[in-house]
């Protein structure tokens, strides 16, 4: 294991550090000042660099927030851990925020130092395992048994030419495959040319397809090449075949019936020898049931037919495709990559991504904008995905999902009370979201409101209003072992407030 380096003008915090860590089984190297560190990373390969940093914020040499800056110029993935004197919190929290891993108050609590640079050690081991992953895998595919029938049928078709038909959810990644089953043919070093028939308005496709002739309509003023004629002795990726007119079906079905075609307003054939890779998010047989698609296009599509499962198939994707997207997004964007904790992880392994991985990639772009820290947390999660999740959470009894702040301290559970009805074993779904995320309740109220919002409900008021009531009055009764009066002079309201209270939510 790489060792932890330590850098401290003082003496004693060094040598109670390398002694604490010792006994952990970690290894050290410490400086006194940051040049030194600085030296020693330019004569340092990488391989036998530092694991952690742990610096202090003001040494005579030179400031920690500068060294900061320089060894994240040089080893961006490297946890840095500043350590700071109580006067410099306010600075310093909002100058490292943007790269150090975490601040270390002094003076410190020695274990508590330790627990933080061993959960620092963990986080750099399980980043650099997920970067040797994906360097492992060219194409971000994933590695879940639900993948290994694609990976296999590329592998059988690597030599193949055949045409295939990819069926998949919408952003399951079906144009990845249909570039993976181009590069890894014998036509990979042609083009690969995509193409959505359903962006594209049925008037021009049809010469987005075949090319047009000058003068073939109103502002054709030169002649064009189609996509057919662009993909010539490589592959043309058609994507939501399902969505393409009629008359155009017939169009296509005769291209991939002889390799012939005429452009829009041309009188002379074209040949174009072009693999035809298709994709679609619908039922095609159902499509050619309802009469809206040619039978025998698709049987000419489906040679070889490839589904792609949804991201809720594969749930054990979702770790490295999150890690690989917040890399990419910090590269395209030009920051510091961030990292996100595992509680964040596995809540976002629960949430069912309609979107498939286009909605994981463009939530890992949003995480890496607005989550203010380096380490994301569950509380930093886009409402939608906090929501869902406490509704999947809440209790089975209830049908739109459990709404509550968690209790007060001091307050008996809701399985306690003794003299009205109990509530639902366990906690609900928005108590779980904030003992989980650490989430304060009224964040988590405001998640599970969104939900409802979105999911159309119009009686959000009187449904979230009725459990936080009955939720509060279970709780006071049970801290006042079923005293109304008492209860009710407890909450700030009146004893007949209390008695009606109870009739309408039915806890007699």
């Amino acid at each position: 294991m790489k060792p932890i380096w330590i850098v401290d003008d003082d003496q004693s915090i060094r040598f109670v550090l390398e002694k604490a860590l010792l006994r952990e089984n970690l290894p050290t190297r410490s400086f006194t000042h940051p040049q030194d560190v600085l030296r020693a990373l330019a004569d340092t390969p990488e391989s036998e660099g530092p694991q952690i940093l742990v610096s202090d914020i003001r040494m005579p040499g030179g400031s920690g927030l500068d060294l900061l800056e320089k060894v994240k110029e040089r080893l961006p993935g490297l946890p840095v851990i500043i350590m700071t004197a109580f006067s410099d919190l306010d600075s310093a929290v909002s100058a490292f925020q943007g790269g150090a891993f975490e601040y270390l108050p002094k003076p410190f609590d020695l274990p508590k130092a330790v627990e933080l640079i061993r959960r620092a050690v963990e986080e750099s081991q399980r980043e650099e395992v997920a970067e040797e992953r994906m360097s492992a895998v060219p194409e971000m595919l994933g590695q879940a048994p639900a993948m290994q029938d694609v990976f296999r049928a590329i592998g059988r078709l690597s030599q193949s030419q055949v045409t295939v038909l990819i069926t998949g959810e919408s952003g399951s990644g079906k144009e990845l495959v249909a570039r993976a089953l181009h590069k890894h043919s014998p036509r990979g070093n042609g083009p690969f040319v995509a193409i959505n028939t359903a962006a594209i308005p049925k008037d021009l496709l049809e010469s987005e397809l075949f090319g047009h002739e000058r003068g073939a309509f109103t502002g054709a003023q030169t002649m064009r090449r189609g996509r057919f004629e662009q993909a010539d002795g490589g592959t043309l990726f058609l994507d939501e075949i399902g969505d393409m007119p009629f008359d155009l079906q017939t169009r296509l079905l005769r291209v991939l019936s002889d390799g012939h075609f005429y452009r829009v307003g041309g009188h002379s054939a074209v040949r174009a020898n072009v693999r035809v890779i298709a994709a679609t998010h619908q039922n095609l047989e159902q499509r050619v049931k309802e009469g809206v698609f040619r039978e025998d296009l698709f049987h000419r599509l489906n040679v070889i037919r490839l589904r792609l499962p949804a991201l809720r198939e594969r749930r054990e994707d979702v770790p490295m495709l999150t890690r690989f997207f917040l890399q990419q997004s910090a590269r395209q964007l030009g920051v510091e990559p961030k990292r996100i904790s595992e509680p964040a992880l596995k809540l976002l392994g629960s949430f069912d991504f309609p979107g498939n991985v286009r909605q994981l990639e463009n939530l890992c772009h949003w995480l890496t904008v607005m989550a203010p820290a380096q380490v994301i947390e569950v509380k930093d999660l886009p409402p939608e995905v906090l929501g869902s999740v406490a509704t999947a959470q809440s209790g089975a009894d209830d049908p739109v999902g459990a709404a509550l702040p968690a209790p007060v301290a001091g307050a008996l559970p809701a399985a306690a009370v003794v003299p009205v009805a109990a509530a639902p074993a366990g906690l609900n779904g928005v108590a779980a979201l904030a003992d989980a995320g650490g989430l304060t309740w009224e964040q988590a109220l405001q998640a599970e409101a969104l939900a409802l919002l979105e999911n159309g409900r119009t009686d959000v008021w009187d449904v979230l209003t009725r459990r936080f009531e009955t939720r509060l009055i279970q709780t006071a009764l049970g801290n006042t072992r079923g005293r109304r009066i008492e209860a009710a002079h407890k909450l700030g309201i009146g004893r007949n407030t209390i008695t009606r209270k109870i009739q309408e939510l039915g806890l007699e």
